[in-house]
């Protein structure tokens, strides 16, 4: 039983004076940073009735485009979405151009315009009653398939 205890706490010494002489593997070796180059989700919202992008969503849309600068951007889903008030045709219009706005915007940060995908829900899949206002719909989902270079 001594023994084992001895050599235990010798394991334990060689480790440590190991550590603190610097002589152990470097910590780039045991810990990586995780890459932001994975495929990420954000979501841009807009003003009622509106396709125009708020001070807020520039800021976003700017992080992000910062967030993946160096990756290799393989591609770029920009569903643009509206509520259910008002006509179909004028919310699939609407929606259309805020999905427009932001992919026009993230193409502006650098980002490579062949990777695009622009599509527009208008009201179709709300939750709501046709003709009810919803907040949350006004917005464009942008899913971002990105790899480190």
């Amino acid at each position: 039983m001594r023994f084992a205890n001895f050599v235990a706490a010798a394991a334990l010494v060689a480790g440590l004076s190991a550590c603190a002489s610097g002589r152990g593997p470097a910590r780039e070796t045991i810990v990586a940073m995780p890459s932001d180059c994975r495929p990420q989700t954000f979501e841009v919202y807009f003003a009622d009735g509106e396709a125009r992008l708020t001070e807020t969503a520039r800021q976003v849309i700017g992080m992000t485009a910062t967030h993946l600068q160096g990756c290799d951007i393989q591609r770029v889903q920009v569903i643009g979405l509206a509520d259910a008030s008002g006509p179909a045709s004028l919310n699939q219009n609407l929606s259309q151009r805020r999905a427009t706005a932001v992919a026009e915007a993230l193409a502006a940060a650098g980002w490579p315009t062949p990777v695009f995908e622009v599509a527009a829900a208008g009201g179709q899949g709300a939750t709501v009653a046709p003709g009810v206002s919803e907040p949350l719909r006004r917005r464009t989902e942008v899913m971002v398939t990105a790899a480190p270079r």
